[in-house]
């Protein structure tokens, strides 16, 4: 599932739990899924940044390549 499928997905849930026309069970349900849509966004988010922290710069500001991670 891609980080915009996820983020559908998360933003349908929290729509149809702020609506309340859903049964308790089914609610309960929801919340789980959207907490584990949640968690997939934000890691998917993180992950993202840290290849972005993880370019770097020459002399003028150009980027000129990636450094690993973990050195």
């Amino acid at each position: 599932m891609s980080f915009e499928q996820a983020m559908r997905e998360l933003e349908d849930v929290v729509s149809r739990l702020e609506t309340g026309d859903v049964a308790l069970e089914e609610s309960i349900a929801l919340y789980e899924r959207g907490a584990a849509l949640r968690k997939r966004c934000a890691d998917a988010l993180k992950a993202a940044e840290e290849k972005v922290a993880a370019i770097t710069l020459d002399e003028r500001g150009n980027p000129k390549g990636t450094e690993p991670l973990d050195p």
